[in-house]
């Protein structure tokens, strides 16, 4: 039986839903419908990638029948409302990180999914690259002995705008749930058991948000991962796996490439070079519809539940509320 093409609906219109688009473009198929809040931007999104529907009102998105997928780009704020209408209506969903603020909606989103038999699943690049599935292949095979620790660094310099969406609470600003979510769902992926104990330190912006912080992570079979995250000086984004025989060092993990091996009894080095960091949506995508045809269950949302489980936690210790929160809109 010939696999359906997919209809996909893409929900925004910034950096990430252009990348999409062409990742969709780059598999050869042709996106079936865009909506926006400002339908200006909706028309000239649809211009450039050659899409014939246009909502006049986006939320139409949700209840179109002829959509299969929605993609939501929209801020973190914004996606519980969005998904649980869509799913509602039968759409599986592809949302951007973090895919929701608290675990709260989350737990609703998985429940509705499952009630409805459709596929919700966050855009997280790092369940996704091909190298990562090379190296977590090679660790859980026993090749570089037992995992120890796991240290991740993400550092941006932006500058002190309060309006901003890394700043504003009224968007869901932060570090932990902008950069953090990259860091702490590298760690779990890796990781060989759910995480058990957490601890941080943290520092708040002017606007109240989450600034920079520094976490340490273990398992029960302790192994360990430490985080330094900040959104106010630059860091590069490294990874380090450190095992008994050998360590493993990858730049710009959140859509890496390449990784190099060093093995500790005899100092060699291994050079690995999988997939391509400018693909990292389109590995996404793949893995989203091989999930939706049944293919794979490659989605990985057993651990964005985990993961949005430590951040909700972190945030509660460190009394950072949004005010989408703090009104009891989502309870």
């Amino acid at each position: 039986m010939q696999k359906k093409d997919l209809n996909w609906g893409i929900l925004g219109t910034g950096v990430v839903a252009n990348e999409m688009a062409v990742a969709l473009k780059k598999a050869g198929k042709k996106i079936y419908s865009v909506g926006n809040r400002t339908h200006s931007k909706a028309l000239e999104f649809a211009e450039k990638y050659e899409i014939d529907k246009v909502y006049d009102k986006f939320n139409e998105l949700f209840v179109d029948e002829n959509v299969d997928v929605i993609y939501i780009t929209t801020p973190h704020n914004t996606h519980i409302d969005f998904m649980l209408k869509a799913i509602e209506n039968g759409k599986h969903i592809l949302c951007e990180k973090a895919i929701t603020l608290n675990s709260d909606e989350l737990d609703r989103a998985i429940t509705l999914a499952k009630e409805k038999n459709v596929v919700l699943a966050e855009a997280m690049t790092i369940f996704h690259m091909p190298i990562y599935k090379d190296l977590k292949d090679r660790i859980d095979s026993g090749k570089l002995g037992e995992l120890r620790m796991i240290q991740l660094n993400f550092g941006s310099y932006k500058e002190y705008d309060m309006e901003n969406r890394f700043f504003n609470p009224n968007l869901a600003g932060g570090a932990l749930l902008d950069i953090g979510v990259y860091a702490i769902s590298f760690a779990r992926l890796f990781m060989s058991a759910k995480i058990t104990q957490v601890s941080s330190q943290v520092k708040f912006a002017p606007s109240g948000v989450d600034e920079q912080a520094g976490i340490l992570l273990m398992n029960e079979k302790q192994e360990m991962a430490t985080i330094a995250l900040t959104l106010h000086s630059k860091q590069p984004k490294r990874a380090v796996i450190s095992c008994d025989k050998g360590y493993i060092e990858i730049m710009e993990y959140p859509r890496a490439q390449k990784a190099t091996i060093v093995y500790t009894e005899t100092g060699a080095t291994e050079i690995i070079e999988i997939g391509d960091t400018k693909d990292a949506l389109y590995y996404e995508m793949l893995d989203m519809e091989k999930a939706i045809s049944g293919e794979s269950k490659l989605t990985r949302l057993e651990i964005t539940k985990e993961v949005m489980d430590i951040m909700t936690n972190l945030r509660k210790e460190w009394g950072l509320v949004y005010p989408e929160e703090r009104e009891n809109k989502i309870n």
